[in-house]
């Protein structure tokens, strides 16, 4: 039988109560998007699979974490077993732009000495005329920040993919450099059965240099 996935990726999403976080998941998880949505109590889980490369099908293991401060000795349990997060403000609301970076050495310190891979996320892009936010000011944090920087609609299906692909592929390609690793007891990175060798083994290679030896060269 096919393995679903050849790795798994948790991911979390951060930010002030209201910007958008579980609007964002269930578009990406379910397509749909709906203008009433209950408050996050706590943490909610999604997951979805995207296939990174030809042949590396990647598993999302996506947590939306409440904003509400009363709910933040629950969610800092879920920090530090997550590779990837997107630290996600409204376009419309300064306040959660000015938080973004509160969010990134909350969660940057309490994970240490490890590190999680960020994408920043300008929410709400598609009320445009409410912007309090401008684009040069949020790629300026992120660029701070060292990490990328997109503007999303849940509401028009804008770039809502791509946020969460971009993320995943950065962290793919830190994997292939050897920078993330799988840990005993660490649930940021799992490996599936048949999980594809980024690259060969000293074995293989050694296999390899037999074989080539072997071979007739009439």
């Amino acid at each position: 039988m096919d393995i679903l996935w050849q790795y798994q990726f948790r991911i979390i999403l951060l930010g002030d109560s209201t910007v958008g976080k579980s609007s964002l998941l269930k578009r990406f998880t379910d397509g749909i998007y709906s203008d009433v949505a209950d408050p996050t109590v706590g943490v909610d889980f999604y997951a979805r699979s995207l296939e990174i490369e030809p042949g590396v099908k990647i598993k999302l293991q996506l947590w939306d974490t409440a904003g509400q401060e009363r709910f933040r000795s629950i969610t800092t349990s879920y920090y530090r077993n997550s590779v990837g997060g997107l630290l996600v403000f409204d376009l419309t609301n300064r306040k959660t732009f000015d938080h973004v970076r509160e969010w990134h050495k909350e969660v940057s310190e309490h994970i240490l000495p490890h590190h999680m891979v960020y994408i920043l996320i300008g929410h709400k892009s598609d009320l445009n005329k409410d912007r309090k936010v401008s684009r040069d000011e949020a790629e300026q944090l992120a660029a701070e920040l060292g990490i990328r920087y997109v503007e999303t609609s849940a509401k028009c299906n804008s770039n809502v993919d791509r946020a969460f692909e971009l993320l995943t592929r950065d962290i793919y390609e830190l994997m292939k450099m050897g920078e993330i690793v799988t840990r005993d007891g660490w649930d940021g990175v799992k490996s599936g059965l048949t999980a594809k060798v980024l690259y060969p083994t000293e074995d293989e290679e050694e296999l390899a240099a037999a074989s080539a030896e072997k071979s007739c060269h009439c």
